[in-house]
C-alpha cells in the first residue's frame, strides 16, 4: 500500500528544511507532528526525598539536554551550588557543548566518546574511581547505571524529571498511514489516548531497541526499524520503504 500520510510523535523542527519536510515535498507525502509526551520537572523538595546530595559526587553522567536543564534548575531549588571542579560525563559531544549554557566550558572537565568506536562506557571504565550522579527520569531506559553497578563503579540515580503522556485526543478521528516512534513512552502514551487501538492498515516505525521492543509487547506489527545498516536514521528508515511500497 503506498503512503500518502505520515504521523511523526516528535515536537514540529523549527528549521523549515527538515528531512521531513524534505520526504513530504519528493513523494507529496502529508506529514504531521504530534508531541505524544511531555516533560514534566521534578521538585527540587522530592529530590532532596531520594537522598540526593549533588555535592557529595565528584561527577555527573549525562543523557540528554533536558537532564542538563533539570540539574541546574534542582541544584537552585535544593540552594546548592555544583562545584567547579564537577566533571561531566556526557553520551556525545553535542549535550556536552549544551553544557556552555551553565558553566565556563574551558574551566571544567567535560568528556564524552570521541572516535567511531568509543562510548560513555569506555570513559566511565577509565575513570572508575570518581562518584557518579546519574541523572534519569522516571522511565529511564539507559543501561548506563547497571553498567556501573556491574563495574562495581561508585553511583547513584537522581530522578529530576518525569514523563507523561499528551492529551491526543484531538487525533481520535484522523488516520495515518504511518506513525513513528522515538521511545517506548510514545507507545505508552498512544494506549493511554487510545486504549482500544487497532493497527489495521497502519506501519508502525521504530527508532531504538527499546522502542521496537516496546511495539512488538504491545502487539504491534513493526513495518519500519531504524537505526539499521541500511537506514540509520529514520528519515532514511520512511524513504526507503517509501521507495518500496511506490508504484515504478
Amino acid at each position: 500500500m503506498i503512503v500518502k500520510s505520515i504521523l511523526i510523535s516528535q515536537p514540529e523542527p523549527q528549521n523549515a528544511r527538515s528531512p521531513y519536510h524534505d520526504i513530504s515535498e519528493k513523494y507529496g507525502i502529508d506529514i504531521a507532528f504530534r508531541q505524544f509526551i511531555q516533560i514534566e520537572s521534578v521538585p527540587g523538595r522530592d529530590v532532596r526525598k531520594q537522598k540526593v546530595s549533588i555535592p557529595r559526587h565528584s561527577a555527573i553522567v549525562i543523557t540528554s539536554r533536558t537532564a542538563i536543564q533539570n540539574l541546574f534548575r534542582v541544584a537552585e531549588e535544593m540552594r546548592v551550588e555544583v562545584s567547579p571542579d564537577m566533571k561531566y560525563f556526557c553520551v556525545s559531544e553535542a549535550i556536552a557543548l549544551f553544557l556552555q549554557k551553565y558553566i565556563t566550558y574551558r574551566k571544567r572537565k567535560v568528556f564524552f566518546p570521541k572516535g567511531k568506536d568509543k562510548t560513555i562506557y569506555d570513559l566511565l571504565q577509565k575513570h572508575k574511581t570518581e562518584n557518579y550522579l546519574f541523572l534519569r527520569s522516571d522511565v529511564s531506559n539507559s543501561d548506563i547505571p547497571e553498567f556501573l553497578t556491574k563495574n562495581k563503579i561508585q553511583h547513584k540515580e537522581a530522578i529530576l524529571y518525569k514523563t507523561v503522556c499528551s492529551d491526543l485526543s484531538d487525533l481520535a478521528d484522523v488516520n495515518f498511514d504511518i506513525i513513528a516512534f522515538f521511545s517506548p513512552s510514545g507507545i505508552k502514551s498512544l494506549y493511554e489516548n487510545f486504549p482500544s487501538f487497532e493497527q489495521n492498515n497502519t506501519r508502525i516505525a521504530a527508532f531504538g531497541p527499546s522502542t521496537k521492543e516496546a511495539v512488538e509487547k504491545a502487539g504491534l506489527r513493526l513495518d519500519i526499524e531504524a537505526p539499521s545498516p541500511k537506514a540509520p536514521s529514520m528519515k532514511m528508515a520512511l524513504e526507503n520503504y517509501i521507495r518500496s511500497v511506490s508504484p515504478e
